[in-house]
């Protein structure tokens, strides 16, 4: 009886060598379409904002945006909500209620008292600090898109 010691088939060696070339090919198909979506991906609703001479805030976590359009429609985030269940809607918000902070998005063509309403909600709600986002001075402004003529 002939038994052999090698364990395996006569002849066989296994591969050392992992063959890396498959998983690059994957890796610059994914790299090639985050890249093309990237650009896409756009948060919140387009609003004209106020310019402002001020140095930008560096925010380290993802802060609750609330925005404010030109048609005095109110956003949680992306979600529309009516001015008068904002008061509502924020104290339900576990974000708005961890954090006791958020980011008021507004059109600068807004008068002054929708604005103050919506603060005093967000206050009534217990979120105390508001912050302001603004146009950096110097960005291009948002244009309305022109229309054409048939």
């Amino acid at each position: 009886m002939g038994v052999s010691s090698g364990g395996g088939a006569p002849g066989r060696t296994t591969m050392s060598e992992i063959n890396v070339t498959p998983m690059v090919d994957v890796m610059l198909v994914l790299l090639i379409i985050f890249m093309v979506t990237a650009p896409l991906i756009q948060q919140g609703v387009k609003v004209n904002l106020p310019d402002a001479k001020a140095q930008p805030v560096e925010a380290t976590d993802k802060k609750l945006v609330l925005t404010v359009d030109a048609s005095q429609r109110v956003y949680i985030g992306e979600a529309e909500v009516k001015l008068e269940e904002l008061e509502e809607k924020l104290k339900t918000n576990a974000k708005a209620q961890a954090d006791k902070e958020l980011y008021l998005h507004a059109d600068r063509t807004l008068p002054y008292g929708v604005i103050v309403e919506v603060m005093a909600a967000a206050q009534r709600a217990g979120v105390n600090n508001v912050g302001m986002i603004t146009d950096p001075a110097g960005s291009p402004k948002v244009s309305k898109p022109k229309k054409k003529d048939p």
